[in-house]
């Protein structure tokens, strides 16, 4: 399964900082089995470990090029071992278990990632953290990777023996050469497609039209924006996931009404939020470009690990006072970036960096990951529609992590757990210590934009 990163899943490695970890997850939380024992952490340790053929990425390591020359590639971990990953917390409460987990960096000397579990929480319930780099999935991947923890019936299926070998990691002189081919190869492409087009003249009117959206989708990345305090502040390593979740059905009749997704309500609600936070700073509300995940897959690669996701940018109406008014500006302009080919553009537009050399890659991609070019992100991150298990113990919620960049202080995301709406605030602690004031603002907006749908 050796293969080289992609030009975006590059990028997260580039635009990683002591300050700014790109890691994705989750927090958690599972109630334990009615009538018998809940697992301790050495049963659910040897549950994961049990389980991981089924993501043999998670058993890799990343290698770097000589020279810089290629983007790394992935590499058996020889020295694998589950007890560097599986980590227990003695932790009694849920955000002690959170904050310590994401506070850290993941180190690249292994595979990147980590799960950390408090088997005995002060409520009674168990707590589980997980987190991978964003260079090996995007969030839609880190769901999909529950399936190291979780089933759809109380009691888990039998595993069929592993008999996992490391494979041998090539050299840095093979590493080298491979990477050079690889560039070579990307070269000749590029120089082939005059004479494709040439040979199939239909095609010619489906790459520009590709290009166009590309350009456009890139246009729209780079157009300016203004850094917003305290959203855009200097930050440090340390976190905090602030949470709250509520109904989905709350949603949905706000939505119903106005012909708006989900995603259009999670973003008013995000604007109404900020809103109101920002005036309890005495601070004067300002739109803020948001940067908004979308999710590119096509159907047959909903279990494909790396990144298959690209970006809009929408400019939250955090300045405007009347609910309804918000959710109509947002709608219309996610409405408009997805009838333009946006999305589809913002892939092409990546696909394409790859023939750029990686010094120009790593310069866009921090460009691109400033708060002159988004203030904020805010994230939708479909989760599971029926019950699942985790060794009998049912889940009950899971709140996700959205990464932040240098000088981004907080983001939004949302999970789906069957019927509720799972909300996580992820913020640098030191820069913005009052983040569960933001968060109940959001859970606030929410509130009003249902009470103004009703009527």
């Amino acid at each position: 399964m050796n293969g080289r990163l992609s030009a975006l899943d590059d990028s997260f490695l580039a635009v990683e900082t002591a300050s700014a970890h790109m890691h994705v997850g989750w927090a958690a939380i599972f109630r334990p089995p009615e009538g018998r024992e809940a697992p301790h952490f050495g049963e659910l340790r040897d549950h994961i470990s049990s389980r991981l053929s089924r993501a043999p990425r998670y058993r890799q390591r990343i290698a770097r090029v000589p020279f810089g020359l290629n983007a790394p590639i992935w590499v058996d971990d020889e020295a694998f071992d589950v007890d560097r990953h599986v980590l227990a917390s003695s932790a009694s409460r849920f955000h002690e278990l959170v904050d310590s987990c994401m506070s850290s960096q993941l180190r690249r000397d292994r595979p990147l990632w980590q799960v950390s579990i408090a088997d005995r929480l002060e409520d009674g319930r168990i707590g589980v953290v997980g987190k991978a780099h964003h260079c090996m999935v995007d969030g839609i991947a880190a769901v999909e990777l529950g399936s190291l923890l979780l089933d759809p019936t109380p009691e888990p299926p039998p595993e069929d023996p592993d008999g996992w070998r490391p494979r041998r990691a090539p050299g840095p002189a093979r590493r080298l050469v491979g990477g050079v081919v690889d560039r070579i190869l990307e070269g000749a492409s590029l120089a082939r497609l005059p004479a494709r087009l040439g040979s199939s003249p239909g095609r010619l009117g489906e790459l520009v039209a590709r290009a166009g959206r590309a350009g456009q989708a890139l246009a729209h990345s780079l157009r300016p924006s203004e850094p917003r305090e305290p959203i855009n502040q200097p930050i440090t390593g340390a976190r905090h996931l602030a949470w709250f979740s509520r109904p989905l059905a709350d949603l949905k009749r706000i939505a119903r009404p106005f012909g708006a997704s989900v995603n259009d309500v999670l973003l008013a609600a995000s604007a109404g939020g900020m809103r109101q936070f920002l005036r309890s700073r005495d601070q004067d509300p300002a739109p803020l470009k948001t940067m908004v995940p979308v999710n590119v897959r096509a159907e047959d690669q909903t279990a494909d690990l790396g990144n298959r996701i690209s970006f809009v940018f929408v400019d939250l109406p955090c300045d405007e006072p009347d609910p309804i008014r918000r959710l109509h500006d947002v709608r219309l302009e996610m409405s408009e970036r997805k009838e333009a080919g946006l999305p589809e553009g913002g892939d092409a537009a990546m696909a394409a960096i790859r023939y750029l050399p990686r010094t120009a890659q790593h310069a866009l991609t921090r460009r691109i990951a400033s708060p002159r070019t988004f203030n904020l992100t805010v994230s939708n991150i479909p989760g599971p529609h029926e019950p699942m298990y985790m060794l009998g113990c049912e889940l009950e919620a899971a709140y996700p992590v959205v990464p932040i960049a240098d000088r981004h202080a907080v983001s939004v995301g949302m999970t789906t757990i069957r019927d509720r709406a799972c909300f996580g605030l992820y913020a640098a602690s030191e820069s913005l210590p009052d983040s569960d004031r933001l968060a109940e603002a959001v859970d606030a907006s929410i509130d009003e934009l249902l009470e103004h749908a009703t009527v």
